[in-house]
């Protein structure tokens, strides 16, 4: 959990699900989008509501620290947990998916399992061995206890993957949606109490036996100790599946799940590095004095948070749609549902950005209230963080050609191109333009990986997405945005910009429903609105 992943009866069932799934599909072309969009859903609100509430906890860290540089170190933290955690499970969950197509589910579990637990026992040792060399390179001289509770919350988020993939291919959302707010729930409440309630208490009782649990020097520690008890949660909700591990180990087929996937490695790793590189090198390559770093570094850990609704969408859409795609990939019409998905996603990805882009200016209006103007600088790289989070899930939905392909060393070498891009751009343009270097940064990279991604899947495994539709919206919403900006810039009052943002909107959507209508008829709770 982090914030800052009988034999032949059963094979018979799945048959049978699929061979449903394709008829149903032959008479409603959309019925595999409805499916997607329940499934989704039901991902999507624990995913929402983790990320959403994770958020808040972020969000709060000014009411908290005065300064932004408090959360300098927290900052390098989670951007290092995503690299581990892709070393950590090395492919194996999009493995699952791949080969409980073909493969006695049991079988496979109980192999990877097993592969799963060894080398996290592994990985978490020499984390332990090496944690001196990581605190050095990471700057975290000031907090290198930081390090362990890095470790152990990787070493329990590891072991539950393959538990959620289980409970994802078996589609039981409720299950899974429970596991994650158990988890999220015992942060929160860890947080909550360590960094804002106790604190304030013991202020006006310093007598208090409180004193004997909370220890003021760990400070925004108590984030990462929350985020550690809620990974344990996590652990012990899904005890049942984890029990379900037998120790029979296939090496054959251990081994052709490894070729298909430590490819994925690279392919995860580059899409950290284009994800993270910039807040970890970031203090490293701005010239600025080590204090003036860790400021800024703090306030860019808080722009990239801001773009948490397009994020949030992408990683809930991830959780339905890549077993979703695996199931699909028989059907006759699998293309064809693929390119609806995406417009759908691409339009979902519309509104989000104009929600975030025309009401940026509220967060601005917050920080200020509170008295902590220091947090709202850079604001204003956000939409081109936004638009190029956009592009990340685009090229997230492209990336089913060479999942289906196997051609996944092609995906491992789309990645490792965005890597390049992202880190030459980063050390070019961080110590020249700060936050804006690393958002173009981030921008150019998602750009060419999704641009890319495209022309090669439309070669080996051609879908037929409708380009010239998708990229007239992706260019009406910059339009719009930029229309706002100047609008504000002629009159820069409150009520103006979110009467101005708020018409920009509606004028948007009524363009879609006006477009999209008949596609929007036939889905469920919009569709019945628009007869």
């Amino acid at each position: 959990m982090i914030f800052w992943g009988e034999r032949g009866a059963y094979a018979g069932n799945i048959v049978e699900q699929q061979n449903s799934t394709l008829i149903n599909e032959y008479k409603d072309p959309l019925s595999g989008i409805k499916q997607l969009a329940g499934q989704t859903l039901w991902y999507g609100v624990p995913t929402i509501v983790k990320r959403f509430l994770g958020y808040l906890m972020n969000l709060a860290l000014p009411l908290i620290f005065a300064q932004p540089a408090s959360t300098a170190d927290l900052t390098q933290i989670y951007a290092i947990i995503p690299f581990l955690n892709v070393l950590f499970t090395y492919g194996l969950e999009t493995a699952y998916f791949r080969f409980s197509q073909t493969v006695d589910r049991k079988k496979l579990y109980n192999t990877l399992s097993i592969s799963l637990l060894a080398s996290t026992v592994l990985f978490t040792g020499l984390l332990f061995l090496f944690k001196h060399k990581i605190v050095v390179w990471a700057s975290l001289e000031e907090s290198p206890w930081f390090v362990n509770y890095m470790a152990a919350i990787i070493f329990f988020d590891a072991i539950a993957t393959l538990a959620f993939a289980k409970l994802r291919q078996e589609n039981r959302p409720r299950r899974y949606a429970f596991a994650c707010i158990s988890g999220v729930f015992t942060m929160m409440v860890i947080v909550i109490l360590f960094l804002a309630v106790i604190p304030k208490y013991l202020h006006s009782h310093p007598h208090s036996l409180l004193h004997a649990v909370y220890n003021e020097k760990i400070g925004i520690g108590y984030y990462l100790i929350g985020n550690l008890a809620g990974s344990i949660v996590t652990f012990l909700v899904l005890q049942k599946e984890l029990l379900q591990i037998r120790f029979h180990f296939d090496k054959k087929l251990w081994r052709e799940v490894m070729k298909y996937a430590l490819p994925l490695i690279i392919v995860g790793m580059g899409g950290m590095v284009n994800d993270m590189m910039s807040r970890l090198i970031y203090q490293h390559v701005v010239n600025l004095p080590p204090a003036q770093a860790k400021h800024e570094l703090g306030i860019f850990g808080n722009i990239f948070r801001l773009a948490v609704m397009i994020t949030i969408m992408i990683q809930a859409f991830r959780m339905a749609a890549e077993p979703f795609f695996f199931n699909q990939s028989k059907g006759e019409n699998a293309q064809r549902t693929y390119a609806r998905i995406m417009k759908f996603f691409v339009i979902a990805c519309c509104f989000m950005f104009l929600t975030i882009s025309l009401y940026i200016d509220v967060v601005s209006w917050f920080f200020k209230a509170i008295h902590r103007e220091s947090w709202a600088q850079g604001l204003n790289v956000v939409p081109i963080l936004a638009l190029g989070n956009i592009f990340l899930g685009i090229y997230y939905n492209l990336s089913i050609w060479y999942k289906l392909t196997n051609r996944n060393m092609t995906g491992a070498g789309i990645t490792i191109i965005g890597a390049v891009i992202t880190i030459v751009l980063n050390v070019w343009l961080i110590p020249k333009y700060h936050y804006l270097g690393a958002a173009i940064a981030t921008f150019a990279c998602y750009l060419s990986m999704m641009i890319i991604s495209y022309m090669l899947g439309q070669k080996y495994y051609p879908v037929p997405y409708a380009r010239k539709k998708l990229l007239a919206y992706l260019v009406i919403v910059i339009v719009l945005y930029a229309v706002h900006r100047g609008m504000v810039s002629l009159w820069d009052n409150h009520w103006f910009n979110l009467g101005t943002a708020t018409v920009l909107l509606i004028l948007f959507t009524a363009f879609i429903l006006k477009v999209e209508r008949k596609e929007f008829r036939r889905l469920p709770v919009i569709g019945k609105y628009l007869h």
